[in-house]
């Protein structure tokens, strides 16, 4: 069985011929291994983040997500937008900031990024200073797509098909855990927002499930292996009320769009996810969901999720990235990876894999010692 198939057979709660390994390497192992400041792939695009990501997962032997780095090349009608980007090198800091500017008809927004050697980019400050004079600027910057790029999509899909792999790409969705990273003061201001002035966010979700819409309708259109919706931290940054008001009516609408195309699809929070696992269960068709963090970075007993949930949902984790990636020795990792497949691989739906970024620093004998125990305890041959 390729590689592809048994990813796409285990996300849809199948049997495959083992179990998948597919830790999260997404960022800082494959920049990492280019040897290039990381600046030079986030900003200047030296090297596509998803080739970086491909090399990696071929060199550990892991079934590739790509997914989890390849955002969709849509083409946009810029007639209304100019944007602009400057790039300076801090040599004291060892690190490039880079301004980007945004001259929209109503104004101009700007936002600031910091991206040291060895780290993906950062904000140091964000587009939205004050929501009453920049909410009618930032609504030029929620585009809705015309197009895909066909020739850089099908870049990325050939260096998945000629390597077995499946393909895939990420989609956003609205909610708090988005929103914070467009906004002065995050996660503080949005609260109060949500409680003096809820028409903002009302509007702001509301443009976001119009644009995402298009925006799946393209890409579904491709034909991919499967759809990714990323949302980090959706129920660490926001209630349960929030999430059923600002998040879960667009999940509901586009896992439904892609279960209609017959196009399989999976979805990343990180942090806390129990109750969120609940309410996706309950309210659509979900595939799969990753990466079911266990504390203190979340909140999941992966037994107990099988246990409570497995005939519904394929799960995706959920080996803990620093006390056992970064700092477990090889032996650790293979027990832990044992464990998990023990805990949740019964009647198939489960892809062995870690929490939330595994860091720069993790030893590739841990990434191997994951690869061998899928190898050796995955299989549900008797």
């Amino acid at each position: 069985m390729t590689s592809r198939e048994r990813f796409l057979i285990a996300m849809q709660n199948g049997i495959a011929d083992r179990v998948p390994c597919a830790p999260d390497i997404s960022n800082y192992i494959p920049c990492k291994r280019t040897q290039l400041p990381f600046w030079e792939i986030y900003f200047d695009k030296a090297i596509p983040l998803y080739k970086a990501y491909s090399d990696a997962a071929s060199f550990y032997g892991i079934d590739m997500w790509i997914a989890s780095v390849a955002s969709i090349p849509y083409i946009y009608d810029d007639s209304h937008l100019t944007i602009k980007r400057d790039s300076t090198y801090d040599k004291q800091r060892d690190a490039m900031y880079q301004i980007t500017e945004y001259n929209t008809p109503d104004g101009v927004l700007e936002e600031k990024q910091v991206c040291f050697r060895h780290e993906p980019p950062m904000h140091v400050s964000r587009i939205i200073k004050n929501i009453e004079e920049d909410w009618k600027r930032y609504k030029w910057l929620l585009r809705t797509p015309i197009a895909i790029d066909t020739l850089e999509f099908n870049r990325m899909r050939t260096e998945c098909e000629s390597k077995g792999q499946a393909f895939g790409c990420f989609i956003g969705y609205p909610g708090f855990h988005s929103w914070e990273g467009f906004i002065e003061g995050g996660i503080e201001t949005l609260t109060y927002l949500d409680a003096d002035t809820p028409h903002v966010l009302e509007q702001w979700f509301e443009k976001e499930v119009e644009v995402g819409t298009v925006a799946l309708e393209l890409y579904l259109a491709q034909k991919p292996d499967y759809v990714l919706f990323g949302g980090s931290g959706t129920l660490t940054m926001a209630s349960p009320p929030l999430i059923m008001k600002y998040v879960l009516p667009a999940l509901k609408k586009w896992i439904r769009m892609a279960k209609e195309a017959h196009v399989p699809t999976m979805l990343h929070s990180c942090g806390k996810s129990r109750t969120l696992i609940d309410i996706l269960v309950k309210y659509t068709d979900l595939d799969c969901i990753n990466p079911l963090e266990i504390a203190p970075m979340g909140d999941v007993d992966l037994k107990e999720v099988k246990a409570t949930h497995g005939k519904s949902i394929a799960l995706m984790g959920n080996l803990h990235t620093t006390s056992v990636m970064l700092y477990g020795s090889p032996d650790e990792v293979y027990e832990q990876s044992r464990k998990a497949i023990n805990d949740a691989k019964e009647n198939g739906g489960f892809i062995l894999s870690t929490g939330d970024q595994c860091p720069i620093d993790t030893p590739d004998e841990n990434i191997f010692a994951m690869v061998q125990a899928a190898k050796d305890f995955g299989s549900y041959e008797e």
